[in-house]
């Protein structure tokens, strides 16, 4: 008889620990969901929560669905710094800075159209830098991509952030709305992801500059520009009061194709491209990486291809300029492809 109340016991143990990790998983996925830290919820008119994710490619979504915003710029590391406040001003639109570290042309248009998918928005900023003249570019990166974010109405997205980082997440945003931490990220995504412009070195910038190479590929001007044909598929099923923008961005002169190389050739038939592009959908189409005295002074720049702040303030006044006169900059610093 002891044997068999010992093994009642050892089956009533295992019942209790197995109730009570059922029990423990269902409070954390409840938690998860109502922290809602990757925005699942978010919609025009329900904001998502505090941005307290750094990984862009899981935080940006939900600005992207539910922010108080109707035009965004999209891109890489090289927009990051335009200030949508600065935008906001010369631009007349609410602004969100949706530029992703290292994104590849095709996740940016993934999160262009997750942003596009709320409805008709005031304006639109494509960055451009050297992946859109790529023949052939790469889809993804070493950074993970979560597609699954990125579909309609994120389906299983509940269980789908179940997981470490997204319990690490929800904590920080139910520590956010008590009020005992701040968010990683400004509601409109803008972040100053470079060191303080007080310890700036520009002996240590140069240093990586010398080390630079052109960042655009050496493929044959007449090769395709798959990405390009993309994006015009998107500018396509804008409406025509939607302003669209096309911006290179200037890139340190060592980073850029010189003309009369591949690297230069190749950069040269790429903007005549995103021109083309742009003329047709009526889009400004400006070219901020070009040589000019911008671009060729080193204390401008962190490395090769990240300007400093004055210079991120520079970009959004030439654009307001480009959009009211539809001229080149006086000064070189930019020139006007198409409008």
């Amino acid at each position: 008889m002891s044997f068999v109340r010992s093994d009642n016991s050892w089956w009533r143990f295992a019942r209790d620990c197995l109730a009570a990790t059922c029990v423990a998983g269902l409070a954390i996925v409840g938690f998860i969901a109502l922290a809602d830290p990757y925005g699942l919820r978010a919609a025009p008119g329900h904001p998502p929560g505090p941005i307290v994710d750094t990984n862009q490619r899981l935080s940006y979504p939900a600005i992207a669905r539910g922010g108080d915003f109707d035009a965004a710029v999209f891109g890489t590391s090289t927009a990051r710094l335009l200030d949508p406040a600065l935008l906001d001003a010369a631009l007349s639109a609410r602004f969100a800075n949706l530029a992703i570290n290292a994104a590849t042309p095709d996740e940016q248009l993934r999160l262009a159209a997750l942003f596009l998918a709320r409805g008709p928005v005031k304006a639109v900023l494509f960055a451009l830098d050297a992946p859109w003249c790529a023949a052939r570019p790469a889809a993804r990166t070493s950074h993970a991509f979560p597609d699954w974010l990125y579909e309609h109405g994120a389906p299983w997205g509940v269980l789908q952030q179940v997981n470490l980082r997204g319990l690490t997440a929800a904590f920080n945003a139910a520590q956010v709305r008590l009020g005992r931490a701040k968010p990683r990220i400004r509601p409109d995504g803008y972040a100053v992801f470079t060191p303080p412009e007080a310890s700036y070195d520009l002996h240590r910038a140069q240093m990586h500059i010398a080390s630079a190479e052109p960042t655009t590929t050496t493929d044959p001007p007449e090769a395709p520009f798959p990405v390009l044909d993309a994006l015009d598929s998107v500018l396509a099923s804008l409406p025509p009061q939607t302003e669209t923008i096309l911006a290179f961005m200037p890139v340190h002169a060592r980073a850029q194709g010189q003309p009369g190389t591949p690297a230069g050739d190749r950069e040269a038939a790429c903007k005549a491209r995103a021109a083309e592009i742009g003329a047709r959908h009526h889009a400004l189409t400006v070219d901020f990486r070009m040589i000019s005295s911008i671009t060729r002074d080193d204390s401008n720049y962190w490395d090769a291809l990240h300007y400093r702040l004055p210079i991120a303030a520079r970009i959004v006044a030439g654009l307001k300029d480009a959009a009211r006169t539809g001229a080149d900059d006086p000064q070189g610093f930019y020139r006007v492809l198409a409008r």
